[in-house]
């Protein structure tokens, strides 16, 4: 097909459209980093669905106030969800220099400087007291979508976060984007958690090495599947068993086939099955080690 010709209304469609359920686990095993309030249905229609192929559990990730707040009570409502309350790192930035634009998901912001900061993290410090709140994240460093203006307020953020999860006894979940260095710096520099997580893990064999060296657990999502995406594989390979953990990030980062369509918790089976395969291990082994993984890492 010429690359101008226009898209059959066939294709379209299947693009848009929820992938086929996989095959049943055996061994139950968790979703460890979900955006339930960002895919398509109801909380009720997503566990179900996620419990019929053997996702019994899932943690469900705030990326802002309102995010935080809806997994706030979102996890108190459902016992099979956990929440985790942060400002993700492009957050911070939007709410220190504005968001002229309205990328984010609350439309176009003004600067609202360091006070509006400090207000945001008091909000997630208070949320991060909650019971049902087993984590303070997704925060950490984002270089791809942040520049070099936001960066200060984004460390500042992340050095928040760190404050904020030791205080009150909860895991650290780690949003790493083209900032390895920085991350394991600020890490070091500020010590990290008992228990610290990075979610959609997108480093290469050594710096897993470095990370279970660390104690931190290494959460892999769909793109471990991606045809370019050997780095993960290698690190996958190589990451202590009993600090792997396996997420979704749903709606994104569908997994091989289905890349490119809307990701959510019952996808989790075919991950799991692309993981065993590089591990060498059987299915059942690594989903018992997930599952056991993530209950330690989130503390339930």
């Amino acid at each position: 097909m010429p690359s101008n010709a226009p898209v059959p209304a066939r294709a379209a469609a299947d693009k848009n459209a929820a992938p086929p359920a996989p095959e049943p686990l055996r061994v139950p095993v968790a979703d460890s980093h979900t955006h339930l309030d960002m895919q398509a249905g109801t909380v009720e229609e997503s566990l179900a669905k996620a419990a019929s192929v053997g996702v019994t559990t899932v943690v469900q990730v705030g990326c802002d106030l309102a995010g935080s707040r809806w997994a706030a009570e979102t996890a108190a409502a459902y016992p099979n969800v956990h929440a985790a309350v942060a400002l993700h790192p492009n957050e911070a930035p939007r709410i220190v220099h504005g968001d002229p634009d309205g990328w984010s998901r609350q439309g176009a912001r003004v600067a609202g400087g360091a006070a509006a900061l400090d207000d945001a993290l008091a909000e997630i410090d208070r949320l991060a007291a909650l019971t049902q709140v087993k984590a303070v994240g997704e925060t950490g460093l984002d270089h791809f979508r942040t520049g070099e203006d936001g960066r200060a307020a984004q460390e500042r953020s992340f050095r928040a976060h760190i404050e904020i999860a030791k205080r009150h006894g909860k895991a650290l979940v780690i949003h790493d984007r083209d900032a390895h260095a920085d991350v394991l710096r600020v890490l070091k520099e500020e010590g990290a958690p008992e228990r610290t997580v990075f979610h959609c893990y997108s480093g290469d064999a050594e710096m897993a090495e470095l990370c279970a060296a660390a104690g931190y657990y290494l959460s892999f999502a769909g793109n471990v599947t991606f045809k370019n995406a050997q780095n993960l594989r290698d690190a996958l390979a190589v990451a202590p068993l009993d600090l792997v953990l396996v997420e979704t990030d749903a709606p994104f980062l569908t997994p091989v086939p289905y890349r490119g369509r809307p990701n959510a918790p019952y996808l989790i089976p075919v991950t799991v099955r692309a993981m065993a395969a590089v591990r060498g291990i059987e299915e059942d082994a690594l989903a018992a080690a997930l599952a056991a993984n993530t209950a330690r890492a989130f503390g339930y």
